[in-house]
């Protein structure tokens, strides 16, 4: 069976509604990072990062989301594109998604809601290029209903375990500007596996308050 380390972020959720998808039976890990245990020495192990989500399949580790999702599709043969030139536009956009997206809404979120103190320039900056990155998802499903030819794929799934926290990340009216992406994420969400996906947190005790304990391990760099 498959071991699924993650907790309720974005990252881990695309990876459960893959899982999911894919009716894969596995066992889910919760790694509560308000708790610590992302530096556990056994997690460690796994991923030297400390980062969620990690997959143990028999023996093999994969750590780093979008790389799972590729893992697991390539592993199964579902959930990408049937031809070659999709094949690449598949690639190209995951990768979109993993060193724009992800990135820039998780800097956005971090001064937004739980920076220490305000920083206006980092909150302009981070704020602007996550915009900027869900403004191409948002042209491109204007003219089209999957991100990579005409089937759902693991680039849907990369993209909407973001975008389901647009709210968070640039405010309740940004919906409003986004009306592709947001169609492309309400059919997403409306999938049983969605649902399913986003409810496996609420099966675990996770942490809910950011308090001194909480910051102090999701923000190592504030002890230096």
């Amino acid at each position: 069976m498959l071991k699924f380390f993650f907790n309720g972020s974005p990252n881990p959720t695309k990876v459960a509604l893959l899982l999911e998808e894919l009716g894969a039976p596995y066992e889910p890990i919760p790694i509560d990072t308000r708790k610590g245990d992302q530096f556990a020495p056994e997690f460690l192990k796994l991923n030297p990062n400390g980062k969620v989500p990690v997959l143990v399949d028999d023996g093999d580790v994969i750590f780093d989301s979008n790389a799972i999702l590729l893992y697991l599709a390539e592993k199964t043969g579902q959930f990408l594109p049937a031809s070659g030139g999709d094949r690449a536009s598949l690639l190209s956009w995951l990768m979109f998604v993993a060193t724009g997206v992800g990135p820039y809404s998780g800097q956005a979120v971090h001064f937004r809601h739980f920076a220490p103190e305000q920083v206006p320039y980092a909150q302009a900056r981070y704020s602007y290029e996550a915009r900027r990155h869900y403004d191409i998802l948002n042209a491109r499903l204007a003219q089209r209903r999957y991100l990579v030819g005409d089937a759902y794929t693991i680039v849907d799934m990369s993209a909407w375990g973001w975008a389901r926290m647009i709210p968070f990340v640039l405010g309740e009216t940004a919906w409003a500007e986004l009306p592709h992406l947001k169609r492309h994420h309400d059919e997403i969400a409306a999938r049983p596996a969605a649902a399913r996906a986003v409810g496996l947190k609420d099966r675990f005790p996770f942490k809910a308050e950011m308090d001194d304990e909480a910051r102090a391990n999701m923000f190592r760099h504030l002890k230096s």
